[in-house]
């Protein structure tokens, strides 16, 4: 009682401090139940929405063909963390030769201090095709995919790595990443990004440089992550119904070099803080017979296994004090769950119809958003680019923060903030609470975040919706 008192007395500190430093009162759940507010999009700032070229030297590559590119972390365990990139040069055309995984070995070195790697790990490679049996569509196969899962790593302590192959002479510079806190009450990730719909455009760019700013120790990429799959067909122009645009394609092309574009791109960050990844609708990519999803299964490490799950497209891991659920939205979980305890075929079909993007802009519906009105359990809803942030105060305080691209970057100037606060002495004593982030939630087009007490012996948490798209998150 006295160390809940202290933390107690601990939180309700920062919490002052935060709003005298920022000179404005930031609610928090207790303060609920909430009028609505809707902030409607601002057409103006789809101006930077334009796609970033292939030749922009973000986008390019700049090693020779068997050093180490795109290199990325994830977390495996509170003790092992997974290192991947890509070696090789990837082919697009009508005809395409798939590479010699075995061809290049898969190395991590890593240790404590600069320069001293005091362990060194080995793993596996793999590569993927994207096909089409259609005249006209480019054939496309991958690069070599490494991933190697480093462990015996100590809890916040700073590690320096190289990867690659040793064999050819062909390691990485050096690399740093900082290790997550272990399971438990007392010790939390200092900030956990939250982006969504994230794409390959201008207004990426100011969302990941205003996220660095913010040093993250993880991120939550959950899903949309490239629109390949969009690239060839709409692009930066868009349009705004495919098949209504083109009837007569046979399938969506999806141009993979974009997701090797989005590695490099991305290659900055995520080599330093691990990113964990859930898929996106814009991530399902059919190609021929009927393959889908080939690009997420390939290039990403996700501790599926080492959460007991069989599937890339749900999973689970721990960073300190907080459980995280990633749950695909966009698999038949009928085909991949534990046979006989599946919903039915009819519980698939979505609430509110087809993918709608924007406001409607003609029709009885004009002027609104998807559906009719906004539901009484949404207190903020907003339609910006930008990402989200969630400062785990203790097991009983976190602080949400939206961060619009369009505000002048500093940390007094966000575009939506609560605390969430949660009331152990309310619920149920033999309910324990996760923080949990399933599906998907967009930080690039019409981001809808809303925030309510959760209904389960009133627990607070905190509940972000994008149109078709949910993320759920309570406090452990």
């Amino acid at each position: 009682m006295e160390d809940y008192t202290v933390g107690m007395v601990l939180t309700f500190f920062l919490i002052i401090t935060k709003l005298v430093g920022s000179g404005k009162h930031i609610p928090t759940t207790l303060d609920g139940p909430f009028d609505p507010v809707t902030i409607r999009f601002d057409p103006s700032l789809r101006q930077g929405s334009d796609d970033i070229p292939m030749n922009d030297p973000r986008l390019k590559k700049n090693v020779t063909s068997i050093f180490p590119e795109q290199i990325a972390l994830a977390v495996s365990t509170p003790t092992s963390m997974w290192v991947s990139w890509v070696t090789g040069d990837a082919q697009i055309g009508s005809n395409v030769t798939a590479l010699e995984p075995a061809s290049v070995a898969s190395e991590v070195w890593y240790g404590k201090e600069s320069g001293k790697y005091t362990n060194k790990r080995k793993g596996n490679a793999t590569v993927y095709s994207q096909l089409y049996p259609f005249v006209g569509l480019l054939n496309y196969t991958s690069g070599i995919i490494h991933h190697v899962r480093i462990d015996g790593l100590e809890p916040g302590i700073k590690y320096y790595y190289k990867c690659g192959d040793s064999s050819l002479s062909a390691m990485s510079e050096e690399h740093v990443f900082e290790t997550l806190p272990l399971p438990g009450h007392s010790s939390y990730p200092r900030r956990i990004a939250v982006i969504g719909d994230l794409g390959l455009t201008r207004n990426s760019s100011t969302t990941i440089d205003h996220l660095t700013k913010n040093d993250p120790s993880l991120i939550l990429m959950v899903g949309d992550l490239t629109y390949a799959n969009q690239y060839l067909t709409t692009g930066g122009k868009g349009v705004p119904c495919f098949s209504c645009a083109f009837p007569d394609a046979p399938i969506r092309e999806s141009y993979q070099p974009r997701w090797d574009g989005w590695g490099r791109f991305m290659e900055p960050l995520i080599s330093k803080v691990p990113m964990m990844v859930i898929e996106g609708n814009h991530e399902i990519e059919p190609q021929v017979a009927e393959i889908t999803f080939k690009s997420y299964l390939t290039r990403f490490a996700v501790p599926a296994e080492e959460s007991g799950s069989n599937s890339n497209f749900y999973y689970s891991f721990d960073a300190g004090g907080v459980h995280f659920v990633m749950l695909g939205a966009y698999v038949d979980y009928n085909s991949t769950d534990v046979p006989g305890k599946c919903p039915s075929q009819g519980d698939n079909k979505p609430e509110f119809g087809g993918v709608c993007h924007l406001n409607f802009s003609s029709g009885p519906a004009k002027g609104r958003f998807c559906w009719d009105r906004q539901p009484e359990w949404s207190a903020f809803r907003e339609s910006s680019f930008g990402h989200g942030i969630l400062e785990v105060l203790n097991s009983t305080y976190a602080l949400w923060t939206w961060h619009r691209n369009q505000d002048i970057y500093k940390e007094d100037s966000p575009g939506d903030q609560i605390y969430i606060v949660r009331r152990p002495e309310l619920c149920f004593p033999s309910t324990t609470l996760k923080v949990i982030s399933p599906f998907n939630t967009s930080s690039e087009s019409t981001i809808l975040h809303y925030f309510l007490l959760i209904s389960c012996g009133k627990r607070n948490g905190i509940f972000i919706k994008n149109n078709d798209d949910y993320a759920l998150y309570m406090l452990s």
